[in-house]
């Protein structure tokens, strides 16, 4: 890449620091030491590492392993950008510039206590990211896991060096998957992009012209087709169309309509972008998900179960609407139970949003609704005047109980948590049928619920489909539990690296990595070196 910093220039530059460092070990066991315990005296972590090895040096010594740490730290910055992580902030330059300025042993203690801060806040970004999800939004309540720095400082000072900076960055094979694309899509970028856009409303098969040649055009720039000079919308541009859908969550119907050609015309700096905030949530979700676990990522519309790293079952869903108050959440639960004909507790915010106004207008609307008191008992609807009542004071609970036409249907997946967040069934079943699917009150619906019921349960039971098909004609609530309690992680992906190669997008639905490349560019992310 351009500008890339040269690495055997740094090694000349440590090597020759060593040497300073010989010829004046008794001025480095007294200046340096006094100035590194005065740099360090504030930060209680990197002060207690310190005065444990007697304020002796980790990067700037006379040592080997000083000068291959220092090596393995000005490499990692010189590779930052290649993270999505801001230049500006891990600069190898600099720090060159520190260590050619440093000329006496006062101020190569300071500058020892600064590259060890540098360390850590390094370490941190690539291994747990930039950002705190829910100061960006706070329905990204995802749990990070963070290193602590004395845990960093002394896995460092005991492992080999380059090694160690390695084993930083998320391993997963996303994570590498995005890296690699990013590097890609940076070079599209530098060579102009995909194209001219299409200004077409719609392109069908066996359509001419100069708006087909510029669907070609991009297809071809994007990787979907072989270069040809055909004005005619053909078979292959067909199925080069197809893919493309299949890649972005579209319809596969290999005939450009609007929603394709929308996803067609995304500039490829909007796509890097997306793979920027991809690496950060790589790194915020930097975490064992567990050998089996159910992925669900809100952009894609899909519930999965994955067992050691293959997708076993896949299902569309419906989550929460783009509305203030029903997007859903991101987090990570535990799968416990299901409930077989279930009965929906309908939340506070829906019986006094949607349920009491229309109470209001006719005490017999929703008759399918029951009231119930605080203790749990059946209240008559007679003699009440629901006008008396308003969001703070309406007293009553509303329950539906079981039944097909449920609004949980007829099966609900629980990992208890703080959001009341669940995967269930529903009789809304046209729904399925669009591809956009955001339209529940936060939970996540799924089109297949007994299939995906059977899956989980084919675990702990030879006969999966009869064990829930007896609960089933029971017609009244039976909790099955999960003897293997299975991770749940709902996630939010716009950008993802496929395991063969190549990336697939989905829509920001919500609008949240926008907020995060924002954040990012605050930080000081750019798009990277894409000048050549």
């Amino acid at each position: 890449m351009k500008g890339r910093i040269d690495l055997s220039l740094v090694k000349v530059m440590v090597t020759a620091l060593a040497l300073v460092f010989r010829t004046d070990l008794a001025a480095q066991s007294i200046g340096f030491k006094q100035s590194l315990a005065q740099h360090v005296v504030s930060d209680r972590d990197i002060s207690r590492f310190y005065r444990a090895r007697d304020y002796h040096s980790l990067w700037i010594g006379p040592t080997a392993q000083d000068r291959a740490r220092l090596e393995a730290l000005i490499t990692a910055f010189a590779d930052a950008q290649m993270h999505g992580l801001p230049k500006a902030r891990f600069n190898a330059e600099s720090v060159l510039s520190k260590l050619q300025a440093a000329n006496s042993q006062s101020a190569l203690g300071q500058l020892e206590a600064e590259l060890t801060s540098a360390f850590l806040d390094y370490a941190r970004a690539v291994r747990s990211g930039l950002l705190i999800p829910s100061e960006v939004d706070e329905e990204i309540v995802r749990k990070v896991r963070y290193s602590k720095p004395l845990e960093l400082l002394e896995g460092l000072e005991a492992g080999d060096a380059q090694a160690f900076f390695k084993s930083l960055p998320p391993q997963s094979r996303q994570y590498r998957g995005l890296v690699k694309e990013k590097l890609r899509l940076e070079r599209q970028v530098a060579a102009g992009g995909w194209g001219l856009p299409v200004t077409a409303e719609q392109l069908e098969p066996e359509a001419r012209g100069a708006q087909v040649v510029r669907l070609r055009d991009r297809m071809v720039a994007m990787g979907y087709l072989s270069r040809t000079y055909s004005i005619a919308y053909d078979a292959p541009l067909v199925d080069a169309v197809a893919r493309f859908q299949a890649d972005h969550g579209l319809a596969v119907t290999g005939t450009a309509n609007r929603l394709t050609l929308e996803q067609v015309n995304i500039a490829a700096s909007e796509r890097l972008a997306s793979v920027l905030v991809a690496l950060e949530r790589e790194r915020w979700f930097n975490q064992p998900l567990g050998a089996r676990h159910i992925s669900v990522n809100l952009t894609d519309f899909k519930a999965k179960i994955v067992d050691f790293g293959k997708v076993t079952f896949e299902t569309n869903s419906v989550v929460g609407a783009v509305d203030d108050d029903r997007r859903s959440p991101e987090f990570s639960d535990t799968m416990e139970y299901m409930v077989i004909n279930p009965s929906w507790y309908v939340p506070r915010s829906i019986v006094v949003g949607e349920y009491l106004p229309m109470l209001q207008e006719d005490a017999a609307s929703v008759e399918y609704l029951e009231l119930r008191d605080d203790l749990g008992n059946l209240v008559a609807r007679e003699g009440l005047d629901f006008n008396s009542f308003d969001e703070e004071t309406f007293p009553f609970g509303m329950r539906q109980p079981p039944s097909p036409g449920n609004a949980l249907g007829l099966v609900k997946f629980m990992f208890p948590n703080r959001h009341n967040i669940y995967l269930h069934d529903t009789p809304a079943k046209n729904l399925f049928g669009r591809e956009v699917r955001a339209f529940s009150h936060g939970c996540i619906r799924l089109a297949d619920p007994f299939d995906f019921a059977y899956a989980l349960l084919a675990v702990q039971s030879d006969s999966p489909k009869a064990l829930f098909q007896e609960a089933l004609g029971l017609g009244e609530e039976v909790q099955i539990d999960l003897l293997r309690r299975i991770p749940v992680h709902i996630i939010y992906r716009t950008a993802l690296a496929r395991p063969e190669g190549g990336l697939e997008f989905r829509p920001d639905v919500y609008g949240r990595d926008a907020k995060i490349w924002l954040a990012l560019q605050r930080e000081g992310v750019v798009m990277g070196d894409v000048t050549g």
